[in-house]
């Protein structure tokens, strides 16, 4: 890995899916694109937040990242080298490499697997290594998601959600990653578990100097748990920034109608109130100029026909917008 350069870098990615008509001589009527032309990089240790309403193109652009789909066009770097390359056992370094935790732990875990097992599951296929080696790597982590090795031989309906959500997570970290991709990790608990998952994985990140791209809806969670934060509207990245930056001093018109549909952290709070008007368009056929334009409250003649350039707007701070 060059000194200073990113851990993961995104150029250009994009994503279409072909859209057929017909049972026999199917033909291609069109494509969603679903991934548009996005950029972004995770530091080392460093947690990329990525915000955006629902079929805005996250979990694509982490099925993308995870090799689960092929990208349509650009590039995905890990230590400087292009994933696409991969092949054998590049492949399987890569995949012990860069793991994920899914939102639900009742149906991301095998139920007719025990859990050191499941746990194992990453380090015995992604790794050569021995019967004891394993038995210790599981019994390590799962101390350290706060569990008892001796749980390891239940099985997944024995433990709570969050306790499963922490099974996850062990299974995650078990073939030692350099990257883990986290979709929506708490959104499926209950509001009193959130908080120790959260704090368990920031403990692991700094424990480990592992990077995170986070997935999701709940800005709060972003906010706590992200150095930098990614918004996505319809398959494109419109506002980029340090978290508390963009959090102080949101831009775009759709950040700024996302922050004013989450709940104040104070009820007393006085906030702008943005309600968007319409549905979010079809991403099979997207609007021409800015995507946002139909939806948004300060639009102008030239957004219907120009597409918007991303612009530099303080030290870090990028937005895709022609109010800058």
């Amino acid at each position: 890995m060059v000194d200073g350069a990113p851990l993961l870098q995104v150029d250009s990615l994009k994503k279409y899916f072909p859209v057929t008509k017909g049972l026999v001589l199917m033909k291609t009527v069109g494509y969603v694109q679903a991934v548009d032309g996005i950029s972004f990089t995770i530091k080392q240790g460093e947690t990329l937040g990525l915000v955006g309403e629902s079929g805005c193109g996250k979990t694509t652009t982490s099925k993308l990242i995870l090799r689960l789909e092929e990208p349509t066009e650009g590039q995905i770097l890990l230590d400087g080298e292009d994933i696409q390359t991969f092949k054998g056992q590049a492949m399987r370094d890569y995949r012990a490499q860069v793991q994920a935790v899914f939102q639900d732990p009742w149906s991301s875990l095998s139920p007719r697997m025990r859990v050191r097992d499941i746990v194992a599951e990453p380090l015995v296929v992604n790794r050569q290594v021995s019967k004891n080696e394993v038995q210790e790597r599981v019994a390590e982590v799962m101390q350290q998601v706060g569990l008892h090795p001796d749980q390891a031989k239940n099985y997944p309906h024995e433990f709570s959600g969050g306790q499963r959500q922490r099974i996850a997570v062990a299974s995650a970290l078990v073939s030692y990653p350099k990257l883990i991709i986290l979709d929506e990790p708490v959104s499926a608990l209950d509001v009193s578990i959130r908080a120790q998952v959260m704090n368990l994985l920031k403990d692991l990140q700094d424990q480990y100097n592992v990077g995170y791209l986070l997935i999701a809806h709940n800005l709060a969670t972003v906010r706590y748990m992200a150095h930098e934060t990614a918004v996505m509207y319809l398959g494109q990245i419109v506002e980029y920034s340090e978290t508390e930056e963009l959090y102080k001093n949101p831009l775009h018109p759709y950040t700024k109608a996302l922050f004013s549909a989450a709940l104040p952290s104070h009820p007393d709070m006085v906030r702008e109130e943005i309600v968007l008007t319409g549905e979010v368009p079809s991403p099979i056929n997207p609007p021409s100029g800015c995507r946002f334009h139909p939806r948004c409250p300060f639009v102008m003649d030239k957004c219907a026909v120009e597409v918007p350039v991303e612009k530099e707007v303080a030290p870090g701070h990028r937005v895709s917008c022609h109010l800058y």
